[in-house]
């Protein structure tokens, strides 16, 4: 199919065929890569950017600016279910100071956490030494 089209596939295809093939390769699963799975690879990828790209577009507030920015990708790939495998590789950007907040937060209910815990250790503690003395 693209293999036998020798100049014109880079034509069909936006990706850069080459860059492609080394991160095919990169997996070590994979020995060889035949030319249609490589054109069929690239090709898929595109119309996913595409789709990912549009239904962004329609669905973030580009509308309004005229214009898609990485909060309309980021807030796509947390609320819709099709795009959630995305939202490690495009989280929602917060300030430095509200992520030391959650930081500072965290640590506090962590330490309130542990103090919970040892006042129900001691409480276990408390209950199993009046079942001895009661026997």
């Amino acid at each position: 199919m693209a293999a036998r089209l020798s100049g014109g596939e880079n034509r069909l295809v936006s990706l850069p065929l080459s860059r492609i093939r080394v991160i095919m390769k990169s997996s070590p699963e994979v020995s060889s890569i035949n030319q249609d799975a490589l054109f069929l690879t690239a090709k898929a990828t595109e119309l996913f950017v595409q789709y990912l790209a549009s239904y962004s577009y329609k669905h973030g507030r580009g509308k309004e600016k005229n214009a898609l920015t990485y909060s309309d990708l980021a807030h796509t790939a947390e609320e819709c279910e099709t795009f959630q495998f995305l939202a490690d590789i495009l989280p929602k950007k917060i300030l430095a100071s509200k992520y030391l907040k959650m930081l500072e937060k965290e640590k506090r209910d962590g330490e309130l956490g542990e103090c919970d815990e040892e006042d129900d250790d001691e409480e276990d503690n408390d209950e199993a030494v009046d079942e001895a003395v009661g026997s």
